[in-house]
């Protein structure tokens, strides 16, 4: 695989798909290895891009950063600045998913220049201080109450236990259908996590404010893709964070969970590209 320098000396990894502009998709998990994104439902056919996908950090063929602290995000979006001008561009195209959506949320506020566009799937939100309220999670979770996974999914749901165990029982939450395609995909999570940078990534306390107001300064346009059955950050919360931004929109996958790729791989891929143009 390719590398690029981030500015501490860290070489790190990323690979390229299709042909195209680049669009470049910065992972979540947080800390895990970018192989969950797969193709992205054939993405860069659909929307004729180039896709640069880096592992982070400690993750995939990246090595694990000197200082066990460097996998906050702040620290990933000077990675992810560096990974533009290795790629030569004077903007970027983004998509961020899950916490990798904080990652291009923080860049946004530091760099609004140097983004071209934004596309933020199943985004975390902790970089803006937009949550659910408990009312509403219970009303998202019973969402699901009739399907035959249900009782024993709640019950880990709701464990302090964040074994690999306990992840796997409530994984089917994270799918739309619990089809053979979402059992096999949850059953990569453990071995491409880096648990230590997980825990170092949430560790990092982001002022949420001084982040919502550079955001406002961001001209380029915003597109949220949320899962219609997604947990967090759902409909309504995916709806509040496009509100922030100048030119944002969301957009709902009817019947995807946190991982719309795997539900639907066509919808999505095409629900990116139409945001990639509109």
């Amino acid at each position: 695989m390719p590398t690029y320098p981030s500015d501490d000396g860290t070489e790190l990894a990323y690979r390229t798909e299709g042909t195209g502009d680049p669009l470049v998709v910065w992972p979540g998990g947080p800390a895990r290895d970018a192989a969950y994104l797969g193709d992205l439902g054939g993405l860069a056919r659909v929307a004729g891009r180039t896709l640069v996908v880096p592992d982070p950090r400690g993750t995939g063929d990246s090595p694990d950063p000197a200082d066990p602290t460097a996998y906050g995000p702040s620290r990933l979006a000077d990675d992810l600045d560096a990974l533009r001008a290795h790629l030569g561009l004077e903007r970027i195209d983004l998509l961020g998913h899950s916490a990798g959506a904080s990652v291009c949320l923080l860049y946004a506020a530091r760099h609004p220049a140097r983004v071209g566009r934004l596309v933020l799937v199943a985004p975390g939100t902790s970089a803006v201080g937009l949550d659910i309220s408990e009312d509403d999670w219970e009303e998202r979770v019973a969402l699901r109450s009739g399907e035959p996974w249900f009782a024993a999914a709640r019950v880990a749901l709701d464990s302090d236990d964040d074994s690999p165990a306990t992840r796997q029982a409530m994984s089917p939450f994270l799918y739309g259908p619990w089809t053979e395609a979402a059992r096999r995909h949850a059953a990569t999570d453990e071995a491409q996590r880096n648990r230590g940078g997980t825990l170092a990534f949430r560790a990092e306390a982001v002022d949420t404010a001084t982040t919502r107001a550079a955001l406002r300064s961001l001209t380029a346009p915003v597109r949220v893709i949320v899962g219609e059955l997604d947990l967090m950050p759902g409909p309504e919360v995916g709806a509040e964070l496009a509100a922030l931004f100048v030119d944002g929109r969301s957009v709902v996958q009817p019947g995807a969970g946190h991982f719309p790729w795997v539900d639907d791989p066509g919808r999505f891929a095409r629900l990116v590209s139409a945001a990639l143009e509109d």
